[in-house]
């Protein structure tokens, strides 16, 4: 019997994950890749630094490429899917979560509304504008005093002959001072509806959020409504519950745990080449056993998290994914990639803290990622009821 060779493992793709993608998501998924590399890399620790980002350059790059509102059909819209989709986001979160958060947020939570529960008027006023990156949007939800808990959200809606007339205000609102128009959830006599508020209407501002520690390559803000009159035609007609929002909710958990996999890849990648040139002691520092062992330990939880990833990826293509399913991705994943951050942190020591590496920038931002989209405690109690039945929310 002949012996049978295997080659070394890639260190990059210890699973030969690749191996599981169709050459379409192959090609994607490098195109994406090629273009944070090139264009977004060599910028983003400046970015961070500064609190700002091109947003308009960026928003029109974007839509170049097809990935302002991708996995959703028709509209101008690229309709891949939503493997393809989460893809996209964990190569955008490898340069930046604030990156991946100003796609989500025009994709998943200001586009995604729109298509599912917009008139046909609506979509086609809107929808093929945005994919193009011609007119950016923001998703109102979060408020001051209530975060995990939207259900208590203050913001009113009341009617006022053929109008609606929004009072209140929303908190942490990624592309808030950017936007073109709002998706706004308030409370009204009919339930929680949505509202396409364009930035410009009498009454709406929204202030920037200055002094931030984390997200720093990303616009938010806060939303004020003091007596913006809506016509009734900007009113989302297909849903009045809480059902809106919670579903947009769960397609950009669903980017999330795609993209929170892409960070901790990009701080395990620039461990790895850092233990092999760092040199202490006159050796490398990849070459100590407990150097060895944290590199191992991050390149596992990688390879764990994109094959996690990828499997929600195919169920939701199959349209078996349920929102507990998301909240084990999210939860997970983005706890792991907190974790590999840290532990590259460790690996680059003082270098580990300049924005001349990318280490300290992913950790914040993770910080961030790891409660928005539904804190770690909600998505446990979310799978804590799915497995015995139990609500522990009230």
């Amino acid at each position: 019997m002949s012996e049978i060779s295997f080659e070394r493992p890639d260190p990059l793709d210890f699973l030969d994950i690749d191996s599981l993608l169709s050459e379409e998501e192959i090609l994607l998924k490098e195109t994406v890749k090629s273009y944070v590399d090139k264009e977004l890399k060599p910028n983003l620790g400046d970015w961070w630094d500064k609190g700002t980002i091109p947003h308009a350059e960026l928003a029109k790059a974007f839509g170049d490429m097809g990935m302002l509102g991708m996995h959703l059909e028709g509209y101008g819209c690229a309709g891949t899917s939503a493997t393809a989709y989460g893809l996209a986001c964990l190569e955008l979160e490898a340069g930046d979560s604030g990156i991946r958060s100003f796609v989500s947020v025009q994709g998943s939570l200001a586009m995604f509304p729109i298509w599912k529960f917009g008139s046909e008027e609506q979509k086609n006023e809107w929808l093929p504008r945005m994919a193009t990156g011609e007119v950016i949007g923001c998703f109102g939800l979060t408020e001051a005093d209530s975060g995990s808990d939207p259900a208590s959200m203050r913001t009113t809606a009341k009617r006022d002959g053929g109008d609606w007339v929004l009072n209140g205000s929303k908190m942490w609102i990624t592309n808030g001072s950017i936007a073109d128009i709002a998706v706004v959830w308030a409370q009204t006599d009919e339930g929680i509806r949505g509202f396409i508020v364009p930035t410009d209407t009498e009454g709406f501002s929204a202030p920037e959020i200055k002094k931030k520690a984390s997200l720093r390559a990303s616009v938010t803000s806060e939303l004020l409504f003091n007596n913006v009159r809506i016509p009734d035609e900007f009113v989302l007609p297909g849903v009045a519950s809480m059902r809106g929002p919670l579903s947009c909710l769960n397609e950009a958990r669903f980017g999330i745990a795609f993209g929170a996999i892409g960070a901790a890849r990009d701080c395990f990648e620039t461990a790895l080449s850092y233990s092999k040139e760092r040199e202490q002691f006159d050796t490398p520092i990849g070459s100590f056993q407990l150097t060895q062992r944290k590199l191992v330990e991050m390149m596992v939880t990688v390879q764990r998290g994109t094959l996690v990833a990828l499997h929600l990826g195919r169920r939701k293509d199959a349209g078996t994914l349920s929102p507990e399913q998301i909240s084990f991705g999210k939860f997970d994943n983005v706890r792991n990639a907190l974790e590999v951050a840290r532990t590259a942190r460790s690996i680059l020591g003082a270098n580990g803290i300049t924005l001349e590496y990318p280490v300290f920038r992913h950790m914040s931002n993770l910080e961030t990622v790891f409660t928005y989209e539904g804190t770690n405690e909600i998505h446990t109690l979310v799978m804590g009821q799915a497995l015995t039945g139990l609500n522990a929310f009230t």
